[in-house]
């Protein structure tokens, strides 16, 4: 029997504690009976700063094109939505058919999330209607991050759930991590 491989998409790979994250995400993998891949895995090649980008960006695809699904830390990251190299890889893995699975460690609405931090005053304006600073719509869905990301994955037939972790844990939380790996035994 073959297990099915996990590829570990999220901003972890930014944290100072990342490699031990990415151990600590791939033994909850092994409890369940599947193999994560965390992006720190890839087998790199590079001279200069810049060959070694490109050189990560090779690494992570091939890491995808090896895994059968992709679970995604969408916590909000440097900003209101999920972190833009996670979403990329979303979609890298969407265009090859795999089942996506995401969570976020934060339950605000993308759409509150979108308020708060471009620190609007006042209220938000009427339903359907909610604009920002420089006029531009907000969206206003319900979800927790923009539309495309979240209807990816469940046209992917994947899940996208949301925990309210503590800020101190907002990326190292993996309660929802977990909850996501329960639901594929």
């Amino acid at each position: 029997m073959t297990t099915a491989v996990i590829y570990l998409a999220g901003p972890e790979v930014f944290l100072p504690n990342a490699v031990a994250l990415g151990a600590a995400k791939k033994a909850l993998c092994q409890r369940y009976g599947f193999t994560g891949l965390f992006p720190l895995d890839a087998e790199l090649e590079a001279g200069d700063t810049t060959e070694l980008a490109w050189a990560i960006s090779r690494g992570n695809e091939a890491l995808i094109r090896q895994a059968d699904r992709v679970i995604a830390n969408l916590t909000p990251f440097r900003g209101p939505s999920a972190d833009v190299g996670t979403v990329y890889e979303l979609g890298f893995a969407r265009g090859l058919g795999k089942q996506l699975m995401g969570y976020s460690n934060d339950p605000t609405p993308f759409a509150n999330r979108t308020w708060a931090q471009f620190g609007i005053t006042g209220e938000p304006g009427p339903v359907g209607d909610i604009r920002d600073r420089d006029g531009l719509k907000i969206e206003e869905f319900g979800l927790h991050d923009n539309l495309m990301i979240e209807g990816g994955i469940r046209q992917a037939g994947g899940l996208f759930i949301s925990h309210n972790a503590s800020v101190n844990d907002r990326y190292t939380d993996l309660t929802a991590f977990e909850r996501l790996l329960q639901t594929l035994v």
